[in-house]
């Protein structure tokens, strides 16, 4: 694709960066057909191809970005199956992460869209808060008859009950049992710990079974994928400086084999911090360190032995792929083969490649196309006959988890299970 940056612009790297990516499109068009708004919508504008005419164009303007760009770039869930449908190697990531920032520093956005995104972006990362807000979404539930939009969006996915923090929910250092093989830090994470504190404790456990010794370290919180995926670049720079920071001081201290990361969102932003940290001297070359030691449980898990009691009785799991671990990180059989070798029998989902919905805060963005998905994804997973769903991202689980009648848990929950541990508590 040509461009028409001027010299001045293109002293700016970000806009060279851009300009890079542009030139690798050659309009093919191959990315329209796996793109979920573009299947939904059938609007040129709302699939890759469109945007990305609309990013050149806003860019090489070099002025504010117009309603109609903030439209159809707020469409976008990020799921990234563009790229993996891509011939030519277009990075639409680093593409529409730019165009969110340049939104977010040139587009005045209404009120009500101002304040829910602020109140997310604020919320979210912090676990204490986020708890007590879900705890208050009780007294809301009354008014759910006369809400509309986002804001019954926001309700619908406040949970009716919360779970009680895990004791295992703490700062320190969890012992591998027998011999230590490994030691690995785990990046608790933040709304995960508060919807679904199972999942960090299965972790710990199998980790620990397996012979790995499992640091949390005390600064360690919010990755900062949120933020990013709104376009407040420095709120997620923060996130990852603090991140980065706190690994590093375990890196050289104790040392660490890897830094195990159980929720994909989660880990796709934290393999990238090599880049978002790219221009800070101070932090770029520890950032890099920290992004090349990220990996997702189901990488770790896969190098070590992975033993089965045998006392699991045989169970039919679908297995949802997240698209922030296939397309985001490409990991595609890791888990599958995982709870193959568990002794379940995995059933794929059809349309696998197309995104439930989730997509950090787009359920809550963007209500109606989310449930078109989230309508589409259950149903495909129903047609599998399944006993119960295994994903490895905590937002599609509670959004899968909304619209089905089986059980939805992260793949190591059933792993921690058919290795000697407890049975998840949302099989009953």
């Amino acid at each position: 694709m040509q461009t028409g940056f001027s010299p001045d612009q293109l002293k700016d790297p970000d806009v060279r960066e851009a300009e890079r990516i542009l030139r690798v499109c050659v309009h093919c068009g191959f990315c329209t057909a796996t793109c979920p708004t573009y299947v939904l919508l059938g609007d040129e504008l709302d699939g890759p191809r469109g945007r990305i005419s609309l990013i050149k164009n806003m860019l090489e303007a070099d002025k504010p970005a117009t309603e109609k760009v903030v439209k159809h770039i707020d469409r976008c869930l990020s799921c990234l199956s563009c790229m993996t449908t891509c011939p030519s190697g277009v990075n639409y990531m680093r593409l529409v992460d730019h165009a969110r920032v340049h939104i977010e520093e040139t587009f005045a956005r209404p009120r009500a869209d101002r304040w829910l995104r602020g109140l997310l972006a604020w919320l979210l990362p912090k676990p204490a808060l986020f708890r007590l807000a879900l705890l208050g979404a009780a007294f809301a539930r009354p008014l759910r008859g006369v809400l509309r939009g986002r804001l019954r969006a926001l309700l619908d996915m406040a949970p009716r009950s919360v779970p009680p923090p895990s004791a295992l929910d703490r700062p320190g250092v969890f012992a591998a049992q027998g011999e230590r093989r490994r030691r690995v830090a785990l990046l608790a994470g933040c709304a995960q710990r508060v919807l679904d504190p199972d999942i960090n404790d299965a972790t710990i456990r199998l980790l620990t079974r397996l012979g790995c010794e499992v640091v949390v370290a005390p600064d360690a919180g919010c990755c900062g994928a949120l933020t990013h995926h709104m376009g407040r670049a420095a709120d997620a720079q923060a996130s990852a400086i603090a991140n980065v920071a706190a690994w590093s001081a375990e890196i050289a201290g104790a040392g660490l084999d890897a830094i195990v990361i159980n929720a994909s969102g989660c880990g796709a932003m934290v393999k990238d911090y090599g880049h978002v940290l790219r221009d800070d001297p101070t932090w770029a070359d520890r950032a890099a360190q920290v992004a090349a030691l990220a990996r997702d449980v189901s990488e770790v898990i896969g190098e070590l032995d992975l033993v089965p009691t045998g006392e699991v009785a045989p169970l039919t799991v679908a297995y949802h792929s997240a698209c922030s671990l296939q397309h985001g990180q490409k990991i595609h059989d890791a888990p599958r083969d995982l709870l193959a070798a568990a002794g379940f029998d995995v059933r794929d989902v059809a349309e696998g490649h197309l995104c439930c919905g989730s997509a950090g805060t787009y359920n809550l963005l963007q209500p109606d196309l989310a449930a078109r998905l989230l309508e589409r994804k259950a149903a495909n997973i129903r047609r599998t006959g399944a006993d119960v769903v295994a994903a490895g991202n905590i937002g599609c689980m509670t959004q899968i988890g909304g619209a089905l009648d089986i059980p939805v848990v992260h793949t190591v929950e059933l792993l921690d299970w058919a290795t000697g541990g407890p049975k998840p508590a949302k099989m009953g």
